[in-house]
């Protein structure tokens, strides 16, 4: 995969195709990997994907954000040149997207967030998400993980194909703990978006699962009023992996977002 340079660190990207691009973002202790099944049901121009930094191949930044995140995406814009695009980003990826669209918007033609929100973290999940670092302080990465992916799956799903979780726990094994540890601090400390979705000027994807244990239906569903222009898909029996468990609706669901936002363009 080639790679640029961004805060002295490497941060790797995969390109597939021609034509205007469609960025899609991975999700946290995930790499550009986790599209795949999805983006072979695509059929559209250029395809992008980025390992952010901590994850895959990319190594983490010293003192990261998602803000920082956000900045290294635009850096590997900026080196192929790309100066407007649709962007995608599950969960962690998400939260990248829209602070990219609130520092840059006049990149995005249209912009989805697959299994995530705007919202800022409770107390709560801060003080998970801080007791998560200290575990993998004392413990390694290899344990946490471990217990991470089954929880964003449906029982149910995870009885057949306990495969895919496992596949993602394997990779994520290989991380930096660093890695994992900067991308736990950097979601505990991004802000409230919400005002990103009320004031974006492009459409908006949302791509929602009704048994979704780690963002709340109800809170799912509060942001989609926010943009005035928007596209809403609910996954039934869907979990917090939708472009995993459901990769034909996922891409579906991508690819008419994508060809709106181009016929707009």
């Amino acid at each position: 995969m080639p790679a640029i340079e961004y805060q002295q660190r490497k941060v790797f990207y995969q390109v597939e195709g021609k034509g205007f691009p469609l960025l899609l973002l991975h999700g946290f202790c995930e790499d550009h990997r986790v599209w795949d099944e999805l983006v072979e049901q695509l059929d559209l121009g250029r395809i992008l994907r980025i390992d952010l930094p901590g994850f895959g191949q990319s190594a983490p930044l010293e003192r990261g954000s998602i803000d920082d995140f956000a900045a290294g995406v635009k850096a590997v814009l900026d080196e192929l040149r790309i100066d407007r695009c649709v962007m995608v980003g599950h969960s962690m990826g998400g939260y990248t997207t829209l602070a990219f669209a609130e520092r840059y918007p006049e990149y995005l033609a249209g912009w989805g967030l697959f299994h995530s929100h705007p919202f800022a973290d409770t107390e709560v999940t801060r003080i998970n998400r801080a007791k998560s670092r200290e575990f993998i302080q004392r413990n390694g990465s290899i344990p946490y993980v471990k217990q991470l992916f089954p929880k964003l799956f449906p029982p149910s799903f995870l009885t057949s194909q306990r495969y895919i979780s496992d596949r993602l726990t394997h990779w994520a094994s290989q991380f930096p703990t660093e890695g994992i540890q900067g991308g736990l601090e950097a979601m505990a400390k991004r802000p409230d978006r919400t005002d990103v979705l009320r004031h974006s000027e492009v459409p908006v994807l949302f791509i929602l699962g009704d048994q979704d244990e780690l963002i709340p239906f109800h809170q799912q569903l509060a942001q989609t009023h926010l943009p005035d222009i928007a596209q809403i898909h609910v996954f039934p029996k869907v979990g917090h992996m939708g472009l995993l468990e459901a990769p034909k609706k996922g891409a579906a669901a991508i690819q008419q977002f994508y060809q709106f936002c181009t016929a707009q363009s």
